[in-house]
């Protein structure tokens, strides 16, 4: 298949260069049947590329039927507004020709679904679609979602096993259900990482390390709170989908990949050259497309693997000069841009460019010797206590000497355990601040807002607060922030009257801290005895609701119960996220072996194949 589908592409540029169109005379006649002249050019190109006659005129007849069909799905689309869809099936039901679909654009996405079901065979619910690398929504119109006359459409079959689809009843309505399992298995998924996003920064450091966002030296970045959601949400998914991508789980891996993307695209570009994981997604994208076979549908693969080099660099440096200066080598980050030129070798080689692959694919092989471990050195150090990833990561950091090695992992795990030491306990004191700032009766929220604004700083954050009485209605929303009462309780008011304020405006005061005493007597001596104007007019316009007490609530049950199923999304998120920081420099490298020596044997049969007549 990669072999042919170089001989389209290399047919494609000859064509292309001599400004030949196979779908006009001598190529096509008036029937729109071949005509003699295409004979004539296969012997000429077949003789440019050293290789069989019959097979180029195969393929070029190919061309010359697709440039046709193209041609009168254009007219049709015209006259009709009946669109064609090329769609890309899964590689167990792939044919050699394209699959084109006709319909119209206002159908909707579960419309499209249920058509492409009925005429290749799927279950309908056990497929995804993906038009111009996003999901197809179901309840939205085509044409709303960007889909176009030509589009590419790709099929992701969500089944693990590649039988056939049962006939029996009862076996389809099994697999229906496992099918919707699954679909809510990715959104209770995802859902996990909303959680994580929101509360990562409450999480104990050391019970889930791997929720820091750090530099290359372990070093947590501080990041503006408007960003570190969208790069939580970003992170979260990518470790997700390359969980799946480990497993061999591409077509459930793609969608996360896909999202991280997205989320990732909210940052700003300062950050994501702080840090590399932008441009270790953009190789996991392509890598899933090449191994889901679909690389044609990835109109921008070369656009991503040159955005990952570029990434690289401004992240590793030139030659890796900052990389080395950080960590003291780049054996490890080495398994990246071996995929990265395999990448770009497979697809040069797809798009018939044979020299540019066999550099890339030749940078590639270079770069695996250079990283090959011998398994008796990682059993070696598996002799000493260490894990096997950790072995592999050193061995490759010391360019495979086993005594270095070992002592690069004791460093290591040494220079982790203080920067972990070191992070975990500014965030306990932040979040001692947070509970001091509690405790005096602010939500969490205002007491967040209030120590970023004074760099940690308790006591400025503390004055921030009483300067700013309005932050205190930032609230959470927690029923102890929601209790409003019709008026204060006569106690507290008494309370603030013996300390010397006016009984009115201890009144308002409570009416407007909700009868926190506490916060009340604070921003009333703040303030010289009297609440601060703004305050005055919240008091005015604000309408009071009965207090509701605890015992009178009556969604006790449907809260322990949406708090369980918050945990579980949030622990199935977990599993998957490696706690070894550089868990995604790791790889046996055994796939990529292979793919190397199948593709240099391809480029490298280009010139000495045989000519056959």
């Amino acid at each position: 298949m990669a072999q042919k589908k170089y001989l389209q592409a290399k047919l494609t540029q000859f064509l292309r260069e001599d400004k030949i169109q196979l779908w006009k005379p001598p190529y096509t006649d008036e029937n729109k049947e071949v005509g003699v002249a295409l004979k004539e050019l296969a012997k000429k190109y077949s003789d440019k590329l050293e290789c069989c006659e019959n097979e180029v005129e195969k393929v070029i007849e190919e061309i010359r039927c697709k440039a046709i069909e193209r041609g009168t799905g254009n007219e049709n689309y015209k006259a009709t507004g009946i669109a064609t869809i090329e769609v890309f099936l899964p590689p167990r039901q792939k044919k050699d020709r394209k699959n084109l679909l006709k319909t119209r654009l206002d159908i909707t996405g579960r419309e499209l679904r249920s058509k492409i079901a009925e005429t290749f065979g799927f279950q309908e619910n056990y497929i995804k679609i993906f038009i111009n690398k996003k999901q197809l929504q179901l309840g939205r119109a085509l044409e709303e979602q960007g889909v176009t006359h030509n589009v590419k459409a790709m099929v992701l079959e969500l089944k693990q096993s590649e039988e056939d689809v049962k006939k029996n009843s009862q076996v389809e309505e099994e697999e229906q259900n496992e099918a919707e399992l699954k679909e809510k298995r990715i959104q209770r998924m995802k859902r996990g990482l909303e959680i994580l996003a929101e509360r990562a920064e409450m999480l104990d450091s050391e019970s889930a390390p791997y929720l820091d966002i750090a530099n290359q030296t372990g070093r947590s970045i501080k990041i503006p709170p408007s960003e570190r959601k969208a790069l939580m949400l970003a992170m979260g998914h990518h470790e997700k989908g390359r969980a799946f991508l480990k497993r061999k789980e591409y077509e459930i891996a793609l969608p996360f990949l896909l999202d991280a993307d997205k989320y990732f695209c909210e940052c700003c570009r300062e950050l994501l050259d702080t840090v590399d994981n932008y441009a270790v997604l953009q190789l996991d994208i392509v890598w899933c497309y090449f191994r889901l076979e679909q690389l044609d549908c990835l109109d921008d693969a070369e656009k991503k693997l040159n955005l990952a080099q570029k990434c690289f660099k401004n992240c590793y440096g030139e030659n890796h000069q900052r990389l080395v200066h950080i960590k003291g080598n780049c054996g490890k980050e080495k398994v990246l841009f071996l995929r990265l030129y395999l990448l770009q070798g497979i697809r040069n080689y797809h798009s018939g460019n044979g020299e540019e692959a066999r550099d890339y694919l030749s940078k590639a092989r270079q770069l695996f010797k250079e990283l090959y471990i011998d398994p008796s050195k990682v059993h070696s150090l598996l002799q000493l206590g260490f894990t096997a990833q950790e072995a592999r990561l050193g061995l490759r950091a010391c360019d495979g000497n086993v005594d270095h090695a070992a002592t690069h992992i004791t460093n290591r795990r040494e220079e982790l355990a203080k920067i972990r030491r070191e992070e975990k306990e500014k965030k306990r004191r932040r979040l001692e601040n947070i509970n001091a700032l509690k405790g005096m009766g602010y939500s969490t929220r205002a007491a967040k807002q209030a120590l970023h604004q004074a760099s940690g700083n308790l006591d400025v954050a503390l004055k921030i607060l009483l300067s700013n009485p309005y932050m205190w209605w930032f609230g959470d929303s927690g029923p102890e922030t929601n209790n409003h009462q019709e008026s204060p309780l006569q106690e507290n008011v008494d309370q603030l009257v013996y300390m010397g304020f006016d009984t009115a405006v201890a009144q308002a005061a409570l009416r407007v801290f909700r009868g926190n005493v506490q916060l009340a007597a604070q921003t009333l001596a703040h303030n010289g005895g009297s609440l601060p104007p703004d305050l005055q007019l919240a008091v005015e316009d604000s309408s009071p609701t009965p207090s509701t007490s605890p015992s009178d609530s009556a969604g006790t049950s449907s809260a322990s119960t949406d708090e369980d199923m918050e945990t579980e999304a949030v622990n199935e998120i977990l599993e998957d996220i490696p706690e070894h920081e550089e868990d995604y420099l790791d790889s046996t490298l055994e796939d990529e072996e292979m793919i190397i020596a199948e593709y240099l044997s391809y480029v490298e049969s280009i010139k000495s194949a045989a000519k056959k007549n």
